[in-house]
């Protein structure tokens, strides 16, 4: 069953009305992508949250006034196109604490991992359930390597 404004899990009932709202979008995506759902709830409540962070004031606004959060397929389908949160890219990066996964344009990473082949296998599970692309950067910061799922 999809989540809706009124059926949501209890661990987003503390979000503001935009934050739940792009986490329900998010989550009901992540379902239809093969997620279970005890991976997307947490995944799309930071995701919500970072988007809250970095969008603007009348991107809040503009969301907010789109009605009802998309629905999941009842069939487990994917979306023809995906929702906005879900076209960046990810980034496979050098971190202090080791190897980062981000999205493109993402300020912080969703995931941080000592071992980069670690990295990688998130990063590309990222990108193959989105439908995006990946970059690997080494150490350095040149890129390392490139790779597209937008067809799979």
């Amino acid at each position: 069953m999809p989540w809706t404004l009124n059926d949501y899990p209890s661990s987003m009932k503390n979000l503001d009305e935009a934050t739940k709202k792009k986490a329900i979008d998010i989550a009901n995506s992540m379902i239809d992508e093969g997620y279970e759902e005890g991976r997307a709830i947490p995944i799309a409540t930071e995701q919500a949250k970072e988007w809250h962070q970095n969008a603007s004031q009348d991107e809040i606004e503009e969301y907010k006034k789109r009605g009802r959060p998309t629905q999941r397929s009842e069939e487990g389908k994917k979306y023809e196109n995906n929702p906005e949160r879900l076209e960046e890219a990810e980034e496979v990066v050098a971190h202090e604490d080791g190897w980062a996964v981000q999205s493109s344009n993402a300020d912080r990473a969703s995931d941080v991992f000592e071992n980069k082949d670690d990295a990688i296998k998130r990063a590309r599970e990222i990108a193959k359930n989105k439908g995006t692309s990946l970059t690997i950067y080494k150490q350095d910061g040149s890129i390392q390597e490139t790779y597209s799922y937008e067809d799979n």
